[in-house]
Order: structure tokens, then C-alpha cells, then sequence
């Protein structure tokens, strides 16, 4: 990895199911609906199931490392990154300190004090790396239908998951 990693998050949705929410939805529980998946809010509009965490090489776009949470995690709780690597973040992880040499997370306003002419140089600089990683999940989505999720556990989805990241490294090697 010479020229820095991506790190970012999507969602992938999985059954919520139609039963009301005081059913019981425990290990005994025999359901279609997942077990450990929550609620989140995307723009304005409810979303249920799992993040998708992923680590991305900048330079051939190769899935390096990938976690997955439940859907409420917010996305700065995680960081994959090592020691010696330059990270590449949107705002979403500001305020976060990674295990990386190298942050180039993007800069967010807060009140009071909005962003300087520097940082939104600084922001439009690294928004055009980090474009790179949005192929990755529109592949998973699209490509692969692994947008929607129907196992009831957070381990199924883990090695789903697993499975469909090793899958869009072989489909990347075609483009090497």
C-alpha cells in the first residue's frame, strides 16, 4: 500500500419483518426477521439491518480489510486502519483519532466556526480520492444483489459479508 488506504460504510438492509415490535425476537424466537439488525436513519428515510465497513487500497481499489456492525454503529466507533498507512475519511469520522500515521479525514463545521477556505480546499482534495471508493459498494449492490440481506444474525451476515469482499477482489482482478 504505498499511496494510502479508504475507509467507509454502507448500508446493507436485511428483513425487518411485519410482526410488532414487542414480539419477542430472541434466540427462541422462529422468524424470518433479523435478530440483531437495527434502525437507522439515512437522509429521511428508515433503514434496517447492517454496516458494511470497508478498508480500501487507493491505488488498485482492493478490499484490504472489513467489518461488519449493526445499522445504529455510528461510523466513527470504527477504525480499521494500521499503524504506517494514510487514511482517506469522509466527515462522518471527524472528531476520531485513527491508528493511522497519516489522517486525512475531512474537515466538518461546527458551530460557531465555520470551515476556513484551506479546509474546504483541504476537503475538495480528499473528496477526490475517496470517490474511489464508492465503486466497491455499487459492485456489492449491484453486481453482486448483496444489498439486502435475508439471514437473522450478525455472524451470518459477517460471513455473508466475507464472501461477497473476497468475491469483488477476484471480480477486480479482471480490471488489473
Amino acid at each position: 500500500m504505498k499511496r494510502g488506504t479508504i475507509q467507509d460504510a454502507s448500508i446493507i438492509t436485511a428483513d425487518p419483518g411485519h410482526a410488532p415490535a414487542d414480539k419477542p425476537r430472541g434466540d427462541v424466537a422462529k422468524t424470518r426477521r433479523s435478530r440483531d439488525g437495527s434502525w437507522t436513519k439515512k437522509g429521511k428515510k428508515s433503514e434496517f439491518g447492517y454496516k458494511l465497513h470497508s478498508l480500501i487500497d487507493k491505488e488498485c481499489q482492493f478490499i484490504r480489510r472489513f467489518g461488519t456492525t449493526t445499522a445504529s454503529v455510528h461510523d466513527s466507533q470504527i477504525d480499521l486502519s494500521q499503524k504506517g498507512e494514510t487514511i482517506y475519511r469522509n466527515k462522518g469520522y471527524f472528531g476520531s483519532i485513527p491508528f493511522a500515521s497519516m489522517d486525512k479525514t475531512m474537515r466538518r463545521a461546527v458551530r460557531g466556526h465555520p470551515l476556513s477556505t484551506k479546509d474546504k480546499r483541504r476537503n475538495r482534495a480528499i473528496s477526490r480520492v475517496r470517490s474511489l471508493v464508492e465503486r466497491p459498494f455499487a459492485v456489492i449492490k449491484r453486481v453482486f444483489h448483496s444489498g439486502h440481506l435475508m439471514v437473522t444474525t450478525h455472524l451470518w451476515v459477517h460471513v455473508k459479508m466475507l464472501f461477497v469482499c473476497f468475491s469483488y477482489n477476484l471480480f477486480n482482478l479482471l480490471t488489473i
